[in-house]
């Protein structure tokens, strides 16, 4: 049996393209050029139908390295936590009071953004600090 060599994060939201920015600025991906015959986006969105128009959107890892991230709309919100989430990993390889900093500088920078600051779990004599946080659509995340 052959291993899978790519995959795709799929989020459910209600506004795909601004959490798609959200999470370009958070991870430091790209919005990929639109498809052939597109100058823009936003040109590809008027083409579709007007029920589609705004239903989904994309960014990717400049490197080709990360996932490939996708946003589909849906008509129902968050109501209850995520059973899968991304983990940010700032502080890889960091302990102690320099982990905890790094994991905090990165939490300052995301706050501006839309995200939520939801705790701060520090280092017991099992694990390593790491703040739990919100997108901008409460989806779930960590800062580890």
């Amino acid at each position: 049996m052959s291993s899978i060599k790519q995959f795709q994060v799929t989020f459910d939201c209600a506004e795909p393209e601004r959490v798609a920015r959200f999470w370009c600025e958070v991870l430091g991906y790209v919005v990929p050029p639109p498809p052939e015959g597109f100058a823009t986006w936003g040109d590809f969105d008027r083409s579709l139908p007007s029920e589609r128009q705004g239903s989904a959107f994309v960014c990717s890892d400049p490197s080709g390295v990360g996932p490939r991230l996708f946003f589909q709309r849906v008509p129902e919100g968050k109501v209850v936590k995520n059973r899968v989430h991304l983990c940010v990993r700032v502080g890889t390889g960091l302990v102690g009071e320099e982990r905890l900093a790094t994991l905090e500088a990165e939490c300052a920078r995301l706050v501006p953004l839309g995200a939520v600051h939801v705790r701060t779990l520090l280092a017991d004599e099992d694990n390593e600090s790491c703040i739990v946080m919100q997108d901008i659509e409460g989806n779930e995340l960590c800062l580890d």
